[in-house]
């Protein structure tokens, strides 16, 4: 069984800055992308920053440049700081795995619980 917990979330001020932490539970395989999502009320699920297995880590435009999204594959581990925070970021955030497990031949989307963020102006 896999999981994706994540941790962090929570009721800052505008300007402020938040760590978001998800720790991947579970025997994994091949761990493929990893990526943060959030969703705001109202609003569909959009990506904040994906991190492929190689290569480099794309952002939104909402959040480039005051954002930092680290990736430790060896622990099964990822982290979003996001820096001068704004109201407009209040969303829950969702953290994304794909994840290839042991004894499957293709690899499946895994998604945390979420976390609330919300930003005070």
């Amino acid at each position: 069984q896999i999981q994706l917990v994540e941790s962090g979330g929570g009721l800052v001020q505008s300007g402020k800055s938040l760590l978001l932490e998800c720790i991947i539970e579970g025997r994994v395989y091949r761990l493929d992308e990893m990526a943060w999502y959030r969703q705001a009320p109202g609003k569909q699920r959009e990506l904040v920053a994906s991190s492929p297995r190689e290569g480099v880590t794309n952002y939104a435009d909402s959040v480039k440049g005051r954002s930092t999204a680290s990736r430790d594959s060896a622990k099964d581990y990822m982290s979003l700081q996001i820096d001068s925070l704004k109201p407009e970021d209040t969303a829950v955030y969702y953290c994304y795995a794909k994840i290839k497990r042991h004894g499957f031949a293709v690899p499946s989307d895994y998604w945390g619980q979420g976390t609330q963020v919300t930003v005070s102006s």
